[in-house]
């Protein structure tokens, strides 16, 4: 293990997603490795270095100059150019998901990665829930037996987020509800199967809600424009086929008339599970012999985490110690990538993706 170094973090893309980690970096008493902001909007750097005693740049050299690693937090659109630049200055990177806004972004990204002194981690915080994790524990202890299909649902009630807002708007995000929160259900039940080949995706997407003039919804994350400003899916559903024979079935909405489910079913050989991501409650279902032939369903209780934070003490201590964190790497987001490309050609041409 190398010995840990001070080290200092710079934000790009000052907005909501940013105060969100720079709050958990303040939580776990890591605030003062928060030295320094990047922004195009003058209103975003000022709160920004208020709120955090930062410098905040406008320039990416004077950033980069500034920092060892950075977080970038902005729209999809502009992950590439500040991810490649941050590479390309020998710092580490932390970007949220998804890896780009387009499969041939993701693809410049991971070639500069490939080819960068530093590391790139990419933002799939469901990975480190307690239950995701118990569940990848009986999978390698062999409790699982052979996995070999997960029912992957993220799906809301009512949840477009802020109509006419960067996510409602194609050029910006790349897509709607599918790139959005599919990309998790999609990179966790891939992570929760070992990340096997992906070989044919059959999708359909959809824009059911957010193209009405009368949008009727409860509450709404940021404010509502009307649907001239929504031009992307707000469902999907979908095939994953991988090539030793495991299939995920994903069901995908920011709106739909029932209820919300963050709820994976995952079928293995020897047992299968069910995981809330709603609540964290996690079940394991066994059919065993002992005594007589009986059905048995384990209630799997684990201690309360905040995956957000402990992803980011991964990436801290990483940056720290020199060594890459083994997981949530460029690889296996551009696989997720190439998925979520697949999935939106396969509804636009009406048949099965070969990959």
């Amino acid at each position: 293990m190398n010995e840990k170094r001070a080290i200092s973090l710079g934000i790009i893309g000052l907005g909501n997603i940013a105060r969100l980690h720079c709050d958990r970096l303040q939580k776990a008493g890591h605030g003062d490795l928060i030295a320094a902001g990047l922004d195009v909007d003058p209103d975003a750097r000022g709160r920004f270095a208020a709120q955090y005693d930062a410098t905040a740049y406008e320039r990416q050299d004077e950033l980069y100059a500034e920092v060892d690693a950075v977080l970038v937090t902005t729209p999809n659109k502009f992950h590439e150019e500040y991810v490649v630049g941050a590479l390309d200055a020998g710092l580490d990177v932390f970007v949220e998901k998804p890896l780009a806004h387009s499969i041939e972004s993701a693809e410049r990204i991971a070639e500069a990665a490939r080819q960068a002194e530093g590391f790139c981690m990419v933002g799939f915080h469901n990975r480190f829930r307690n239950p995701v994790q118990a569940l990848v524990g009986y999978r390698e202890d062999g409790t699982m037996g052979e996995l070999d299909h997960i029912e992957a649902n993220y799906l809301r009630r009512r949840g477009v987020p802020g109509r006419g807002s960067w996510f409602t708007r194609k050029a910006l995000a790349g897509g709607g509800a599918l790139i959005d929160i599919g990309v998790h259900a999609i990179d966790l039940s891939l992570y929760m199967l070992d990340f096997p080949e992906v070989v044919e995706v059959s999708g359909q997407t959809r824009a059911t809600f957010g193209t009405r003039s009368e949008y009727a919804y409860v509450n709404m994350w940021g404010e509502d424009h009307g649907s001239a400003g929504f031009d992307v899916d707000d469902s999907a559903s979908a095939l994953i086929r991988c090539a030793d024979g495991s299939t995920i079935a994903l069901e995908v909405a920011w709106a739909a008339n029932r209820p919300d489910s963050q709820e994976y079913v995952i079928r293995g050989s020897d047992a299968g599970a069910k995981i809330d991501l709603s609540d964290d409650e996690m079940e394991l279902y066994e059919t065993v012999s002992t005594g007589v032939d009986h059905h048995r369903t384990s209630r799997i209780e684990t201690a309360a985490d905040d995956a957000h934070g402990i992803e980011l003490e991964a990436f801290v201590d990483s940056v720290a110690s020199g060594e890459p964190p083994g997981t949530n790497t460029v690889e296996e987001a551009l696989t997720v990538q190439r998925v979520l490309d697949a999935i939106y050609r396969s509804s636009e041409e009406g048949r099965a993706i070969t990959l």
